[in-house]
């Protein structure tokens, strides 16, 4: 993992990587915090290969909650909302600018569903401000049951605490051919 220099210059969201993937030179990034099927540190290197994970930690008074039920997809889209009394995991990528705009595009953001919004995440070692994105639309319906099993698994994958996936896990969510 790249050694971070910190630019006094940037908001504290940005950060300098001392060399890219693609060569010697150094490459801003601006740190990401994926929740959701983007917990799944494989899936993060296809869509973001050059964006180094940078760590976990937790979005304090805000939850993971599920809304777009009626966007057109097999159910409702994982998204957070503010709530004082939960926590969301995540894990956090140094994200480069081509990286950002590959991930902007693979969620959609074009067709302005998704915003992006910064918030606090809390990890081992500091309380540190990152960028995630956030469906803009209500909250509610279910996730269909393939989707909270990709959800499921990627928070595994990504090393969320085992009581957080069986939560995950158990989550009511749409069977096949259930109606919206």
């Amino acid at each position: 993992m790249a050694t971070l220099v910190i630019d006094e210059a940037c908001d504290s969201t940005t950060r300098i990587l001392p060399y890219a993937a693609g060569g010697p030179y150094a490459e801003r990034v601006t740190l990401y915090a994926a929740y959701g099927s983007n917990l799944d540190p494989h899936r993060m290197a296809q869509r973001a290969p050059s964006s180094p994970a940078a760590g976990t930690g937790w979005l304090q008074g805000w939850r993971l909650t599920f809304a777009g039920a009626d966007l057109g997809w097999d159910g409702a889209l994982s998204t957070v909302v503010e709530d004082s009394s939960s926590a969301v995991f995540v894990a956090l990528y140094d994200m480069t600018s081509l990286d950002e705009a590959a991930l902007d595009a693979w969620e959609g953001t074009a067709l302005g569903l998704w915003r992006k919004i910064r918030v606090r995440v809390d990890t081992m070692n500091a309380s540190v401000l990152a960028w995630l994105y956030v469906l803009d639309d209500y909250e509610g319906g279910l996730p269909s049951a393939h989707y909270l099993g990709v959800i499921a698994d990627a928070a595994e994958a990504g090393g969320a605490p085992r009581d957080y996936v069986e939560r995950l896990r158990t989550h009511p969510c749409r069977g096949i051919g259930d109606e919206r």
